[in-house]
């Protein structure tokens, strides 16, 4: 039997400001951002699936997504690219294949939306 599951439980986001990118994550999410951080540098995003766990102690320019490492679910790729244009996110392409596109956060990790 393996003692290590295929299981993930969560992915590591590294952040410069963990209470400044809770709310920047909270917002576009629309999660509550009144959960607890954790030892002064963790903040666990209430999500379906695995968690999503900012930090930033693990936090440097080295460390940042310079490529997807997952990708957010959206049904309406369409409203999710207007969604994101109105909330001045900076969009780094357009809907590509009439299913996804990417983006970056305040800190520059590079992230994707998904249909």
């Amino acid at each position: 039997m393996n003692p290590i599951s295929n299981k993930i439980n969560g992915i590591f986001i590294p952040v410069s400001n963990v209470e400044n990118a809770r709310d920047w994550y909270c917002d576009i999410l629309g999660l509550p951002a009144d959960g607890e951080i954790y030892f002064g540098h963790i903040y666990v995003l209430p999500m379906e699936g695995p968690s999503i766990v900012l930090d930033s102690k693990i936090y440097s320019t080295e460390n940042l997504y310079t490529a997807p490492a997952f990708q957010f679910h959206t049904e309406d790729i369409e409203q999710a690219y207007a969604f994101m244009q109105e909330k001045n996110v900076e969009l780094i392409t357009e809907i590509q294949n009439g299913h996804w596109f990417n983006f970056k956060d305040p800190d520059g990790n590079l992230l994707m939306v998904c249909k």
